[in-house]
């Protein structure tokens, strides 16, 4: 066993206050994967002359133009790619990801015929392991014990500016969120942008979550060491999303990604993912969302 704990605060924790303090939507199992698990488990790889991890993941990794790219796994219900986009070049070399060619249920079942029927029937777990009541709101206030006090009060406005109530405080509130408002617009409203500034968030209607541009930067890249200007490629935005086709241009060192339709809730401090068919170009975390 490993004793990471100070990392993880330092890198996961840390950062997970920061964002929301900041007004971001942070997705921490990216900054944990990328920051955390491989460097801890290639070090003690180190220690032991060990070539190479393995990891349960469900991707598949190959070597191709002397890149190891990334793919998504055989399970596509299962794959976690979105959230392994954060790995280098060095990571991939030195990883196996047994379970890519495989069926999340032929997993089990091997574990059954292995003679592991509890873990066989192990359930699914999607919570952030370090907030194991998926209460991340109690999370920041048990880390800031005066933060409810300090953002209170906070006033909710329409894009024309128009006040129409009151918030518990900016932090407690996601792009594209509608329950737990507490308020009555006589209309479905929804979190369409946070302003940490001045402790305001924005409602509207539906249509208003919609843009079809954002920008995008701390890029990795993966399957080209550098980013193809004007490559199209079908970009995810969160976990559980299918996927749009979109057109990247450079910019700097951060990208402009155009969708060819638009795409609803782009949220500031989540990952988004490029897609080549099934490869992972590469992913990066999203800055801002544009009309």
């Amino acid at each position: 066993m490993l004793d990471i704990r100070d990392e993880f605060g330092d890198h996961v924790i840390n950062n997970f206050v920061e964002e929301y303090m900041a007004g971001r939507t942070p997705n921490p199992c990216v900054l944990c994967n990328t920051h955390i698990k491989w460097s801890a488990l290639l070090k003690r790889a180190d220690a032991l002359n060990c070539d190479f991890i393995a990891t349960g993941h469900y991707v598949k990794v190959r070597e191709e133009n002397n890149r190891f790219v990334m793919s998504k796994a055989k399970d596509l219900t299962k794959d976690q790619s979105y959230v392994l986009w954060g790995l280098g070049q060095d990571c991939l070399s030195r990883s196996i990801y047994p379970l890519g060619d495989y069926l999340k249920t032929e997993i089990r079942q091997i574990a059954l015929d292995m003679g592991y029927p509890e873990l066989s029937k192990k359930a699914e777990s999607y919570e952030i392991c370090f907030v194991p009541d998926n209460d991340y709101r109690g999370f920041l206030k048990r880390q800031i014990p005066t933060l409810e006090a300090e953002v209170a009060g906070g006033n909710f406005v329409l894009a024309d500016g128009s006040i129409v109530g009151k918030h518990k405080g900016y932090p407690f509130y996601t792009i594209g969120q509608r329950k737990g408002l507490d308020i009555a617009l006589g209309k479905p409203v929804f979190v369409t942008k946070i302003i940490p500034e001045t402790n305001t968030i924005v409602l509207g209607e539906a249509h208003e979550l919609q843009q079809s541009e954002m920008i995008v930067g701390g890029l990795n890249m993966i399957k080209y060491d550098t980013m193809p200007d004007g490559i199209e490629a079908t970009t995810k935005i969160r976990y559980k999303d299918a996927g749009s086709m979109s057109r990247i241009h450079t910019e700097g060192d951060t990208v402009r990604v155009s969708f060819d339709h638009v795409v609803n809730s782009i949220a500031p401090g989540q990952s988004a993912v490029f897609y080549d068919g099934d490869d992972v170009i590469g992913g990066g975390i999203i800055r801002k969302g544009l009309n």
